[in-house]
């Protein structure tokens, strides 16, 4: 069989640093894409896309900040047809679970001519020590829309675990797994498991949509941003992601990790403990 090389989209990213690390310990010749790598990669510059493909017979596709944002199909549709171009076998692409905007990008994906899986997860656990949320964590309040839909939290380790073996092993070729937590949490108990955890007083409160889009603005938050929050909390966090999967078991043969679980390993590697200086929600 040929050796599998394999290009690691957002090779820096929640999933992407984690993909990165196990490939290498099985062994695995990896190139990461990211702007920082020689030879760069960025979404935003197509002229690196091919630099960064050549050689390269499989890629682990990320997007930032979403899928479903206005220009993304066509971003997709372009990078999907450079890699074809350039002798890519394989696309595994991390996509949203709900988001029918992300649905669009995945069509692509398996409209290439080339094998593929796609990977479509429920919201990370690692928001709230990596992503957007840890500001407000370490601040002691997070706010947040409201929004009282429970949501199946999923963690990157069994993220990055699914995506290795989906590049790694053919069966996994033409499948499409959801990926959600083995339990519904709001954000209040998520937060609230947290300040359990570590002993903090956190705060949570909510703010009507126009009013929080209101304080990103305020506080310099991408426009991009800002509409991936309003689409999120409007659209996708409806009700219709209000339940678990066994996708994760069924690939790994093990169950997904639990909430708790991750709130007990992050509060034991120190990142929630307070700041000296108040961090911005953004």
């Amino acid at each position: 069989m040929q050796e599998k090389k394999i290009l690691i989209l957002g090779g820096k990213g929640k999933t992407g640093r984690k993909v990165g690390e196990r490939l290498t310990d099985l062994g695995k010749t990896i190139r990461l894409g990211s702007r920082r790598e020689n030879p760069p990669f960025d979404w935003e510059n197509p002229e690196t896309w091919a630099g960064a493909l050549e050689g390269m017979n499989t890629v682990y596709m990320t997007f930032q900040p979403d899928l479903a944002i206005p220009g993304a199909s066509d971003i997709i549709k372009r990078f999907t047809t450079e890699a074809v171009k350039n002798g890519i076998q394989k696309l595994v692409l991390l996509s949203g679970r709900g988001e029918d905007k992300a649905g669009v990008c995945e069509q692509i994906v398996m409209d290439a001519g080339i094998d593929w899986t796609i990977v479509r997860a429920s919201w990370f656990n690692q928001n709230f020590d990596e992503g957007f949320l840890l500001g407000p964590i370490l601040a002691g309040e997070v706010v947040l829309p409201k929004c009282e839909t429970p949501e199946p939290l999923v963690d990157t380790d069994d993220i990055a675990d699914v995506v290795v073996a989906s590049l790694l092993d053919e069966k996994h070729n033409g499948q499409t797994y959801e990926l959600t937590g083995p339990r519904l949490l709001t954000f209040e108990q998520a937060t609230a498991e947290i300040s359990k955890a570590t002993g903090r007083d956190i705060r949570f409160s909510t703010l009507p949509m126009e009013e929080y889009k209101k304080m990103l603005a305020g506080s310099q938050v991408p426009e991009t941003f800002i509409w991936l929050i309003d689409y999120l909390f409007t659209e996708v966090l409806d009700g219709r992601n209000a339940s678990v999967t066994n996708d994760t078991e069924k690939v790994l043969g093990r169950k997904a990790k639990d909430f708790s679980e991750y709130v007990k390993e992050t509060a034991a590697s120190g990142i929630w403990r307070p700041t000296k200086q108040p961090v911005n929600q953004a």
